[in-house]
């Protein structure tokens, strides 16, 4: 679906991208591509929940697309969320509902970076079967508050035609040197679990979601790499790459629970909405060896 934007032009000198997030990792990340691809912009200034700070970027920059990558996760992680509701909601909630709003009255595209995080594998979509969850499917997971709140405004979301959602799931970069970096993540963890999950190579799927304001794309979108990994994939291919003396433990999802407050999600994603738009999107385990791996890799051989 595509939204009649205000500014219908896909010409890198035509563009001009309003970016909120300035201190996020996505964030940061989109800065960097609009520098290299020539692309203007411009970081938003304003708090999301704060609806005249948002009018006045919009006047002073007056930008073709807008993109979200502001919002609370929580540090160091999503339990943060459980003790600090009310602020999980000013941003997760009123905020991006407020520049939806916003960005609708200008007639402007606005990209959302969302998390495919608000499912669970369930009789209907088992783990191991290949059936993931698709873009118009009801969320069924709520065990912590973020997904909660995620689950929320998305549905919210759906009533705004000029909103593009891209369901972002346990990120990925080659930067494996960023604590916000799922393999950095585990590979730091005491003891992980070993689950199927779909998962985001950002720097893959970064420059898609350019591509996708350029098109003027609009709905949701499941926003990962085809297929899934497991934790235990990725460490194995983090031994065999990067560091050949690297061992880890693994631990049950009971034994998980006792060492997080909120309950965290397990999923696979159909991804076939965005395979057709782009066709060269290439399977995660793929994106992870040529986007991630290879280019940090330590070892003589693979």
């Amino acid at each position: 679906m595509g939204f009649e934007s205000s500014n219908g032009t896909a010409s890198p000198k035509l563009l001009k991208f309003l970016i909120y997030g300035r201190t996020g990792w996505i964030g940061g990340l989109l800065g960097k591509l609009c520098q290299s691809q020539g692309i203007d912009f411009t970081y938003g200034s304003g708090r999301l929940e704060n609806r005249p700070s948002l009018e006045a970027d919009l006047v002073a920059v007056n930008p073709t697309h807008v993109f979200n990558a502001a919002g609370v996760t929580g540090r160091p992680n999503v339990d943060w969320c459980e003790s600090h509701k009310v602020e999980t909601i000013r941003t997760n909630v009123v905020g991006t509902l407020t520049l939806a709003d916003v960005c609708r009255e200008k007639g402007l595209v606005l990209i959302n970076y969302a998390t495919g995080c608000i499912f669970e594998y369930d009789s209907s979509h088992p783990l191991g079967s290949g059936i993931g969850f698709k873009e118009e499917d009801t969320p069924n997971f709520i065990g912590s508050f973020y997904s909660k709140t995620k689950a929320m405004v998305e549905d919210l979301l759906r009533n705004y035609e000029n909103v593009c959602t891209l369901r972002v799931r346990m990120p990925i970069s080659s930067d494996l040197a960023n604590p916000r970096n799922f393999i950095t993540k585990i590979t730091r963890y005491e003891k992980v679990v070993n689950i199927p999950n779909s998962m985001t190579i950002l720097d893959e799927l970064l420059p898609i979601s350019i591509e996708m304001a350029k098109r003027n794309l609009t709905g949701i979108y499941n926003f990962t790499n085809p297929g899934v990994v497991s934790h235990n994939e990725i460490l194995e291919m983090y031994r065999d790459y990067i560091d050949p003396g690297f061992t880890w433990k693994n631990f049950t999802l009971e034994e998980q629970a006792k060492v997080i407050v909120a309950p965290r999600s397990n999923n696979e994603l159909d991804t076939a909405k965005l395979k057709q738009e782009f066709p060269e999107l290439l399977s995660i385990k793929e994106s992870l060896i040529k986007y991630v791996f290879k280019p940090n890799q330590k070892t003589a051989a693979a």
